[in-house]
């Protein structure tokens, strides 16, 4: 049973990472950016992750750690949410804006930049977005990749979530490419490879804390989790359906998302 959920675990973390290449291909074969599109299915995805996040995985995390650490044990989920707010936040701290994948670009750039992009030379940037993204997706994967071996109709939709996010993110990581490569196919080839990051990330992470397993480590991993999708979901999500549409698509997006998932997990 445990092997049957890894290898589902694995399917849905590549599925997720590789959306990215979706995004590619959306910048290669087409000339315009299909912004209300995204703006929704953006905010869907953020609501998506922000139901899932407060009324699931952080609900989870404090009620089993207040069960085997007793009331000690709700300080330490709490901690490990903020935690995962704080480690993300660092990561997209760290990263110039140039080379952030969460850095929002139009499928139009690609046309407009062919003249600046004949004039640099600026090869290695390529393999600073190619890690740039990679970092940003390793957490991710660990998020797709628990919450799955937890429950897998959970993580589901947590992958489906993530890939909707991933494509734009795919733009974003093909257009900067472009500018410094003068190549559409690499940027193609980078951006999509990037996304092995995501069950790389999961794989290295389920590895790191199977030997530990117990409820104390779920509890804090699943507080973990929330706090991560949470930061995702505002930091990026929710902006990028704001950028690339209008305010109240995104919201309107955001709320249909959080009540198909409510119904989601009544029903399910």
């Amino acid at each position: 049973m445990l092997l049957s959920d890894v290898s589902i675990a694995i399917l849905l973390t590549t599925f997720a990472g590789l959306s990215t290449g979706i995004g590619s291909l959306l910048a290669f074969f087409t000339k315009q950016t299909n912004t209300r599109f995204l703006s929704f299915s953006l905010g869907f995805s953020t609501g998506v992750m922000l139901y899932i996040s407060f009324m699931e995985l952080l609900p989870f995390s404090l009620d089993i750690l207040s069960t085997s650490l007793d009331a000690f044990g709700v300080w330490i989920g709490i901690a490990s949410f903020f935690i995962g707010i704080g480690v993300v936040a660092i990561i997209d701290k760290l990263i110039p804006s140039f080379e952030n994948p969460h850095e929002m670009h139009r499928i139009e750039e690609l046309n407009q930049s062919e003249k600046v992009c004949r004039r640099t030379k600026l090869y290695h940037v390529g393999i600073l977005m190619a890690l740039a993204i990679s970092i940003h997706n390793f957490p991710e994967g660990i998020v797709t990749f628990l919450t799955v071996m937890k429950d897998v109709k959970l993580g589901l939709v947590i992958a489906i979530a993530i890939a909707i996010h991933n494509i734009p993110e795919g733009i974003a990581v093909s257009v900067p490419i472009y500018y410094a490569t003068c190549d559409r196919k690499k940027a193609f080839f980078y951006s999509f490879l990037s996304g092995l990051a995501e069950p790389i990330g999961g794989i290295i992470g389920f590895l790191l804390l199977r030997p530990f397993l117990n409820d104390s480590v779920i509890g804090i991993a699943y507080g973990f989790i929330a706090g991560i999708m949470v930061f995702i979901s505002l930091d990026s999500l929710l902006p990028a359906a704001e950028e690339y549409g209008n305010h109240h698509l995104a919201i309107t997006g955001l709320v249909l998302g959080m009540l198909i998932m409510a119904v989601s997990l009544i029903l399910l």
